[in-house]
């Protein structure tokens, strides 16, 4: 039998795709002007996956350029309806994201999660992610609120 989800990396013609997005994909309402600012910075990369139409999934992005490196790809938020999760969605999703960043140059691709993700943890080691220890985030005006 086929695999109903289907995935589609977004661009700027898609702002309609992305706006068409049911509430509880991501953490806030769209926000248009926000939507189309993403989907023009020819960094930024989104991923959604669907389900008979319906976007079930999300992974977002984006190539970080650095004067004395080569470039990385930062893997932002990854999410799935929980009506589909356990599925291999979100596993799907990030290995389309480590072979976009790595077509478009990226010498490393990283991510942060909670430490007590449990199931974020699993799936980041099953797609054979080296987990690092010492690192502690700092940040401003509410950046790290969801």
């Amino acid at each position: 039998m086929k695999d109903p989800i289907t995935l589609r990396r977004l661009g700027p013609d898609d702002l309609d795709v992305l706006l068409a997005v049911n509430e509880g994909l991501f953490d806030h309402t769209i926000r248009p002007d926000q939507a189309a600012a993403f989907l023009n910075a020819s960094s930024h990369e989104i991923i959604l996956a669907f389900d008979a139409g319906e976007a079930v999934g999300m992974a977002s992005g984006q190539v970080l350029l650095h004067p004395d490196k080569p470039p990385a790809f930062f893997v932002a938020e990854v999410g799935v309806r929980e009506s589909h999760q356990q599925r291999g969605i979100a596993k799907r999703m990030c290995a389309a994201f480590i072979a976009l960043a790595r077509d478009r140059g990226c010498e490393g691709i990283w991510l942060a999660t909670e430490s007590d993700n449990v199931a974020a943890r699993a799936l980041y080691r099953a797609l054979a992610a080296r987990e690092t220890e010492g690192i502690v985030v700092y940040d401003w005006d509410g950046a790290m609120d969801d």
